[in-house]
């Protein structure tokens, strides 16, 4: 009982979501929904009168009756007609309410997703949970509320069934509703079972699309070429659909058999009454208009009340999605809400014993980590492949915060500024930079989003990132498509894309932090070199954390950071550090000799 009434736990979101959407159409479906309700009964009994009048006119042969079965038979037409425009309309309010609704769900949960942290991302969970929210739930909301009016039609379809039905036995109204419920356990317990594998298999299907973008992409068929694995990604897409389509197959036989094995019950039910109306009919009891009435009254009946379970039913299986959809739409943020716009000095950056442990996990990726950057110093951080340099990076940005110790900004613990503020003080170059599908000018402009579109801008950007030169040469210069996914596009290099990127960065004119994440590992040592001469001139009242595995560019900072296993083990100047003859010296001179 209280797992038949959670049918209708979410139909009030649903409801309010409907009427956000599109107040006219919401009303139109609702006057629809009842004119549809009604019509069937009155279709019901005029069809009645006309039997009997022919009957009548048949036997007195006098053109009145005659005239009045024509004149019901015009009836009949005209709601008929009535029907099917009502009908109609109907189906035009839920196509269009199916788009906008679809639209607004959408948009709902690509709105949540820009308020969550990096570490959600970070999340094959969070990643399920986002995966069944936007499979399906775009579409379930206003799925739920169709079945909502469903039901409402179908009980004032029965009301009216009922009022004239009971004339006949009140048994046959016993009958019509007991016949039906069969089919709906049946339904609510398939429904139920489809949604568990919906979730249990989001891990499986993220899997496959995977291996579709692998297939299928531009930026993966270098490699899927060259090693050979398209016939080993396709064999494992192909094992991943046998295994979905054996759950499907077995869950759609077992619902089709036990759905028509209860409903030969209603077949029953209805053959039974079938037979009683037709001896009540030969006994004289009631007239053969009557019986034609009552027949058509218990089949649609029978038929209505079987829609409006089966909606039930349905209903269940939507709140299941709707569940996962608000489940996703719940997930709660904690983070402190600075709303400092500005420091109490020019201290510059400062880490004070930092430690980090990524969520989930208690292993500390950075240990007991400080140290201090002065307002217009270069600090470059060394290290092999996992000491924790990006993640530093992450924490410095407020991607992450520290799991222990303090960051400060200009004499301000960074919870304490404001985040918007924080980050247009910050240009940054990851080193998995993204490498958008834009014009030139827009890939250049994303790194001031208020400005992005100024092509000033643009230009002195490019300067200063060195990517102008190419850029004009572009047949369409700062117009130019960037990628190979729309029509047009041209494609980049390594290095060129690095470029772009690192004009980028320079969009953002206000910033006087910038972060340079192995910036020019596509570059040749020459243009590295290059680069940072020049960047070195421009960035000289900024601060700037560069990472780099190059030496000649890491030389040229005022400080150096050597990270091993997220501690700090060196710290120094290039002469300080090559003096230590320590970790520094070491990969300094095994890449001196590379060179020589």
């Amino acid at each position: 009982m209280i797992k038949s009434l959670a049918v209708f736990q979410y139909v009030g979101k649903a409801l309010s979501l409907l009427w956000a959407t599109s107040k006219a159409l919401t009303i139109t479906l609702c006057l629809v929904t009842v004119s549809n309700g009604v019509f069937p009964a009155i279709i019901a009994y005029v069809g009645k009168l006309i039997v009997d009048f022919v009957i009548l006119a048949s036997k007195t042969s006098l053109s009145s009756d005659r005239e009045q079965a024509l004149f019901y038979v015009f009836i009949e037409g005209i709601v008929i007609v009535l029907f099917a425009a009502s009908q109609k309309v109907t189906f035009i309010c839920q196509s269009l309410l199916r788009v906008q609704l679809g639209q607004k769900v959408n948009v709902i949960i690509l709105e949540k997703a820009l308020t969550l942290e990096l570490y959600h991302f970070e999340d094959s969970e969070f990643y399920d949970k986002m995966t069944q929210a936007r499979t399906q739930a775009s579409s379930k909301p206003l799925s739920l509320v169709i079945r909502i009016f469903t039901i409402l039609q179908s009980a004032l379809t029965l009301m009216t069934f009922t009022g004239l039905l009971i004339q006949f036995s009140f048994w046959a109204v016993i009958i019509l509703v007991v016949a039906t419920i069969p089919a709906f356990i049946a339904e609510t317990r398939f429904s139920e079972h489809a949604f568990r594998l919906f979730r249990w298999r989001s891990p499986e299907t993220r899997q496959q699309n995977y291996l579709e973008t692998l297939i299928a992409r531009e930026d993966h068929a270098k490699e899927v070429k060259l090693f050979q694995l398209g016939p080993m990604l396709l064999e494992r897409y192909k094992s991943i659909y046998n295994r979905l389509y054996t759950e499907d197959r077995n869950l759609t036989i077992k619902k089709g058999f036990w759905s028509y094995l209860l409903g030969l019950i209603g077949s029953a039910a209805f053959y039974g009454a079938y037979a009683w109306m037709v001896v009540e009919a030969i006994d004289g009891r009631i007239s053969l208009g009557e019986m034609t009435m009552y027949l058509i009254l218990f089949r649609q009946g029978q038929n209505t009340f079987a829609t409006a379970l089966s909606a039930i039913g349905g209903m269940y299986e939507d709140n299941l999605y709707l569940a996962n959809l608000y489940e996703f739409l719940n997930i709660q943020v904690k983070r402190h809400e600075g709303k400092a716009k500005e420091g109490i000095n020019a201290e510059g950056i400062r880490f004070v014993n930092v430690y980090f442990c990524y969520p989930g996990n208690d292993t500390p990726v950075l240990k007991n980590v400080s140290f201090h950057i002065k307002p217009g110093e270069k600090l470059a951080i060394v290290g092999e492949n996992g000491s924790g340099k990006t993640t530093l990076i992450k924490l410095l940005t407020r991607l992450y915060e520290p799991t222990s110790g303090d960051i400060f900004l200009d004499g301000l613990n960074l919870k304490e500024w404001e985040l918007d503020t924080l980050h247009k003080r910050i240009g940054v170059i990851f080193q998995n930079f993204v490498q958008y599908q834009f014009t030139v000018g827009e890939n250049v402009g994303v790194g001031d989003v208020e400005n992005i579109l100024d092509q000033v801008k643009w230009d002195d950007a490019s300067e200063k990132g060195m990517s102008k030169s190419f850029i004009k040469q572009m047949k369409d210069g700062f117009q130019t498509q960037l990628g190979k996914w729309f029509k047009g596009g041209q494609e980049l290099s390594g290095g060129q894309w690095q470029k772009i990127a690192l004009s980028r960065a320079f969009m953002r004119t206000g910033a006087d932090i910038l972060v340079l994440d192995e910036p020019t590992s596509a570059m040749d040592a020459e243009a590295e070199m290059n680069i940072f001469n020049h960047f070195r001139k421009l960035t000289h009242n900024q601060m700037v954390v560069l990472i780099s595995h190059r030496f000649s560019t890491v030389r040229m900072a005022d400080q150096i950071m050597v990270l091993s296993n997220g501690e700090i083990i060196e710290h120094g100047t290039h002469e300080e550090l090559l003096t230590l003859n320590g970790r520094y010296a070491h990969l300094f001179s095994l890449q001196a000799e590379g060179y020589k």
